[in-house]
């Protein structure tokens, strides 16, 4: 109850601001910008509804296992038998113009490929679990990107935007699909250190900011004020319904404001969230089998094994969007030097969860229209930097991808002999991008927002559906 005279609407959002579990999320969560794409007018007001696709998708969601640094295809998924044979000689062609260091002498990858799974794929003896899932992933080993430096070319693969400012790829498939579950955020981004570009990697940009990645730093307290310590949910639930009797007084005054509708949309969210969030951010209440395969409490896997173990969580409940940032410490996968040292430790992070999640996944039928993709923002040169190391690589690399509707147990496209250049079946990072938006159900020339006099799109003005690796 109120003493005196009745508040006002700024007084009462004031004094009911700290009650508010997840108020900390306020600016993640409320759309402050008006919606400018057509047939899409309530979005602001109602960010996280369920909105058809273009056409039937073959994933509801995406796992983005993401490797800052840039991960060295020639010593992981790319297997160089030449690079072997001339292990310490001159690159034998002349090397592009776009180079960051100048790198010297071929390097043949310290570490041996075996042949794994019906498909017979190689993969290299670091990574002996994915190694083991190999039939159901698709290699894409003929990547290319335009950009060598960490933050261009992150932001490239993170946006489509080299540059500039964009919306992420989790913002604009929350834009334009929305999100199972109304409880929860509909892209959730899982960095535990910062990496290069931070919070432009899941910005939303200028789509409204509902759509911007949700960060979580500590996976023992993942969102801060989560709990309401002034009383008890229904306690809570009163003020919010005196919050919204008050914001539509204000309302009747004027013209309907998609903004305020937006804002108070981010407050029943974060009530919602109140209930449903601190059980799917949980880890404890899974067995400690589970924690056991996703090498939960064993030091190397421990931190992507419950990074991981909670993607999975979310996307069981419906969220649209997970984004998995391989991040004890800012770009780990960047091996300038101590190559021989430390891929070995990172690889051996990574291995177990990623194997753990795939086959949780596939047990539990989630794979199926659950799209995974692993990679970093290029790859590492064939040549040696240090002697013990490999430069930045953008010219030909390989990412992987499992599940929703991707063909498993297939290599797609190559690089030339030595790892340098893609050569067969090139897939820019723009044509990744369509097809992810095309495996789930999105046009990515049709799925566009209208911001400063123009159309914009994930692949701006370029992108092809790469239809060899989807099934049939």
């Amino acid at each position: 109850m109120w003493t005196g005279s009745p508040p006002s609407r700024r007084e009462l959002l004031s004094r009911v601001g700290n009650g508010f579990g997840l108020l900390a999320l306020a600016d993640l969560l409320a759309a402050e910008a008006p919606v400018r794409a057509a047939g899409s007018a309530d979005r602001a007001a109602h960010p996280y509804a369920v909105r058809p696709p273009h056409y039937a998708p073959r994933a509801k969601r995406v796992i983005f296992l993401y490797m800052p640094g840039g991960p060295s295809h020639v010593d992981l998924f790319d297997p160089k038998p030449r690079l072997r044979t001339d292990n310490g000689k001159p690159l034998p062609f002349e090397k592009p113009k776009l180079e960051r260091t100048k790198t010297g002498n071929l390097l043949a990858s310290p570490w041996k490929f075996k042949k794994h799974g019906q498909s017979g794929i190689e993969v290299s003896e670091l990574l002996p679990r994915v190694a083991s899932c190999i039939d159901d992933l698709c290699v894409i080993r003929s990547m290319v990107a335009d950009n060598i430096n960490h933050s261009g070319a992150a932001l490239q693969m993170c946006t489509g935007e080299q540059a500039f400012s964009r919306p992420s790829m989790g913002s604009w498939l929350t834009y334009g699909l929305g999100t199972e579950n109304q409880n929860l955020p509909g892209f959730v981004v899982v960095s535990p250190a910062p990496v290069f570009q931070g919070a432009q990697l899941w910005s939303s940009s200028f789509l409204p900011s509902a759509y911007q990645g949700t960060l979580i730093r500590d996976l023992k307290h993942p969102i801060a004020n989560l709990r309401d310590p002034s009383g008890t949910l229904q306690r809570q639930r009163t003020k919010l319904d005196a919050l919204r009797q008050l914001n539509e007084l204000h309302k009747r005054e004027r013209v309907i404001d998609s903004a305020l509708d937006a804002r108070i949309a981010s407050f029943e969210l974060a009530f919602r969230m109140q209930k449903e969030a601190p059980e799917a951010f949980d880890l404890a209440r899974e067995s400690r089998t589970t924690h056991q395969r996703y090498g939960i409490d064993h030091p190397p896997t421990d931190l992507f094994g419950r990074q991981c173990l909670l993607a999975r969580r979310l996307v069981e409940r419906g969220v649209r969007f997970v984004q998995l940032f391989d991040a004890p410490e800012n770009n780990v996968w960047d091996h300038h030097s101590g190559l021989r040292e430390r891929l070995p430790s990172r690889c051996a992070a990574v291995d177990q969860p990623i194997a753990a999640l795939l086959t949780d996944l596939k047990a539990r039928g989630l794979l199926d229209d659950t799209l995974v993709l692993w990679g970093g923002e290029f790859g590492r040169t064939p040549t040696a930097e240090n002697a013990n190391g490999r430069e930045h690589h953008p010219f030909g690399f390989t990412m992987w991808l499992a599940g929703g509707g991707i063909r498993g147990g297939m290599v797609h496209g190559a690089t030339d002999e030595f790892g340098w250049h893609a050569v067969h079946d090139k897939v820019h990072v723009h044509d990744l991008h369509a097809t992810i938006l095309h495996l789930m159900g999105l046009d990515h020339e049709k799925l566009t927002y209208r911001f400063s006099g123009r159309d914009y799109r994930l692949t701006d003005v370029h992108g092809h559906v790469v239809h060899k690796i989807i099934k049939a």
